[in-house]
């Protein structure tokens, strides 16, 4: 019989928001989680997007959430900045960060949580991302083509969804339009 493995102790971490205090932990557990075998050195796209959008008029500061240990260090954060569906109001939601060290324990699935509860409690009405259905499935998010909402990028299809929130109006439909510093990863 194989060893039981701990699947999840999001219950030891603390989610809340980001202070200007947590940046540079927050650049560097996304430096960690997208660091890419054989590319010593160089700093992740994703690590320096979350600085851009800080600056970036998209920066919703209530949905910008990291993780904490009980010694109170930042081991995960996750950002859903301004965006847009046509004319109408969106969240681009990303990136999520875990720090490899407590990967596969739940900490992305509590920041997840706590970002689509907070998003919907500010009267969001959908949150998009580009990501793998197989992990996002399991949070309600759908391939965004289900609703209407076109990928930037052709060739993303595939792994571009959309999770609707109660302030959701299904007429809203339309091309994907990610804050500003999207642009330039």
């Amino acid at each position: 019989m194989p060893p039981r493995r701990r699947v999840a102790d999001s219950a030891d971490v603390l989610i809340r928001r980001e202070t200007a205090a947590d940046a540079a932990a927050v650049h560097e557990v996304t430096a960690r989680a997208f660091a890419r075998t054989g590319q010593a050195g160089r700093v992740p796209a994703e690590a320096s997007l979350v600085d851009e959008l800080r600056a970036d008029p998209g920066w919703i500061p209530a949905l910008s959430l990291v993780a904490v240990d009980a010694g109170g260090a930042v081991v995960g954060h996750v950002v859903a900045t301004r965006a847009r569906v046509g004319s109408a109001p969106a969240l681009g939601l990303g990136p999520l960060s875990v720090h490899p060290d407590h990967q596969r324990r739940g900490v992305g699935s509590a920041l997840m949580h706590a970002v689509l509860g907070a998003a919907d409690a500010l009267d969001e009405p959908v949150v998009v991302l580009l990501g793998d259905p197989a992990y996002y499935g399991r949070f309600g998010f759908v391939p965004a083509t289900d609703h209407g909402i076109v990928a930037p990028v052709d060739e993303w299809e595939p792994y571009f969804q959309v999770r609707t929130l109660t302030a959701h109006d299904p007429l809203v439909r339309g091309g994907f339009a990610y804050a500003e510093p999207f642009a330039r990863v």
